[in-house]
């Protein structure tokens, strides 16, 4: 097995000189080298093989033996540094100080076809930046990882990467939904990919301790990395630089309304620099439409990262980004201008987007009221966002009203209750069905050429949390299948793939309220 190898991230950035993993504050450093953790009993249970391929590995490749030893760090290549980045980060909008990679060790860098990755095991051990932690994952959680980081590629979604699965052979304990009730899990091991792992965290430490020469270096390093178009070293460049961060934080989040996504943890410290999704911890998919969910029992109160509220968490959080890069430019106005801008782009965004998915392409100004009246009247019953949008398509534009109301035949299958729907929210239906095929009317797209492209955008499957649970119960009990399974499904989200026809079904009722298959925790 060869990988064009290389250690670029080190090399050009101020490291730790202490080189062990004892958990302390790191100064004027950028990462700190580290020993993952040598797992008691590693076991491969899955490999994306595409990502296989990206990094120019084959199949005979990752069923071997190094491979597996690689993948769970039990052996490190030779010539490369295992290290763990610092980085601070607000946690629920309260700055946390210094947090970093307190159970992710970066391997190293791998060159394939022009195009460089970065490789991360989760789950290998404490680092510098544990804090309290042990810096392992378990079984349940690490499958959610693995499965949705490639599910959320497919979808088109800008998300880091997963390259494996493994369990580590050693029993990891977890307070699941912090309530005293310990117990001993499966421990596991996740091989993530991204062409960077930056976060906007790794500027806010440097920033808060005025470290403002470290904050350059980076800085720099990040933009002749990864931005050739611009020069780093001057106020242009940093401007520059965060404008693509704005520009590339703004596309991921619409895409996570467009396909119901719900992080659950929107931490500054989760944040991509590059707009990539990352992190999965107690993330969701709407089931019933509701803007105020939220998956993650921890903001089960404040419900901050909500559904609805994704797009102003993201913004608030670029307004943490402006302020860690200001010292380098000294000057408000280009970040405010650059800010407020976000905010006229989103929402011309969204309405565009939303167009896609209700299979309008000619922009008419009422649209607008159209998408509004829409999530208003989604939200009267529950309404499965997934299986409704899917089905919207079926809608002919030659569709008569009478009195049978008929038109809802296309997509009662995403009422939870559909024989309880009162009359006056089906007198709502009623008006939004004839206003929405009045305007399909305005466009030349055939039905069949409309559903073709409304089935771009609108997913039929999604990893919802009741099918990831079924899958970790499996799993528990040694059965592994169902993450094959879910994979070779969601490869595929947009396609109908009819053997696969179960798992195009709301929640069932028994996973309205279980652990794990409705709000999640953040243990892992």
């Amino acid at each position: 097995m060869k990988l064009n190898l290389q250690d670029t991230f080190n090399k050009k950035l101020p490291a730790d000189p202490k080189r062990d993993n004892t958990r302390r504050q790191v100064y004027k450093s950028c990462f700190s080298y580290v020993t993952p953790k040598n797992p008691s009993n590693p076991k491969l249970l899955h490999v994306s093989m595409d990502m296989a391929e990206l990094l120019g590995l084959t199949e005979e490749n990752v069923r071997s033996q190094k491979f597996l030893e690689i993948a769970t760090g039990a052996h490190i290549l030779k010539g490369t540094d295992p290290y763990a980045m610092c980085y601070g980060g607000y946690q629920f909008g309260n700055w946390a100080g210094q947090l970093g990679d307190g159970r992710a060790i970066n391997l190293t860098e791998v060159e394939h076809k022009d195009k460089r990755w970065a490789l991360q095991l989760k789950g290998v051990g404490e680092t510098p930046y544990s804090r309290t932690a042990d810096g392992l994952a378990v079984l349940r959680s690490s499958i959610r990882e693995h499965l949705i980081s490639e599910a959320m590629y497919y979808l088109g979604v800008p998300t880091t990467r997963s390259l494996s699965l493994a369990l580590s052979g050693d029993q990891v304990l977890r307070d699941i939904m912090y309530d005293g009730n310990s117990a001993y899990e499966k421990g596991a091991i996740v091989c993530r990919v991204s062409p960077c792992f930056i976060r906007f965290g790794n500027f806010e430490i440097f920033a808060s301790r005025k470290d403002f020469e470290t904050l350059q270096a980076l800085t720099d390093y990040t933009i002749n990395e990864f931005y050739p178009d611009i020069k780093a070293g001057n106020k242009e460049g940093y401007i520059a630089f965060f404008n693509e961060a704005v520009t590339n934080t703004l596309a991921m989040i619409i895409h996570w309304q467009r396909v119901g996504f719900v992080h659950g943890v929107m931490n500054t410290d989760n944040m991509s620099i590059h707009g990539l999704t990352i992190d999965y911890g107690p993330y969701g998919w709407l089931e019933g439409y509701d803007p105020n969910w939220t998956p993650n029992t921890t903001d089960s109160q404040l419900r901050r990262y909500r559904f609805g509220n994704q797009p102003q968490i993201s913004l608030w959080n670029l307004y943490q980004l402006a302020n860690a890069l200001f010292p380098l430019v000294e000057e408000s106005k280009p970040f405010e201008d650059i800010l407020t801008k976000y905010n006229t782009e989103y929402q011309v965004k969204y309405i565009s987007m939303m167009r896609q998915k209700l299979g309008l392409q000619k922009a008419i100004e009422t649209d607008t009221q159209l998408v509004l009246d829409l999530e208003r009247i989604l939200q009267l019953t529950e309404t499965d966002m997934t299986i409704f949008f899917r089905n919207l398509a079926n809608v002919s534009k030659a569709m008569e009203f009478k009195e049978n109301d008929s038109f809802l035949d296309f997509v009662k299958d995403a009422f939870y209750k559909p024989d309880e729907l009162k009359d006056e929210v089906l007198k709502e239906w009623r008006v939004w069905f004839k206003g929405y095929i009045d305007r399909l009317k305005q466009e030349d797209m055939t039905d069949v050429d409309r559903k073709t492209e409304m089935n771009k955008v609108n997913p039929k499957y999604v990893l919802r949390n009741y099918m990831a649970q079924l899958t970790n119960e499996a799993a528990d009990n040694g059965d592994y299948s169902l993450i094959d399974e879910m994979h070779t499904m969601l490869k595929q989200p947009y396609d109908e793939q009819e053997n696969y026809q179960k798992w195009f079904a709301k929640r069932p009722e028994w996973a309205r309220n279980k652990v794990g298959s409705s709000m999640l925790s953040c243990s892992s």
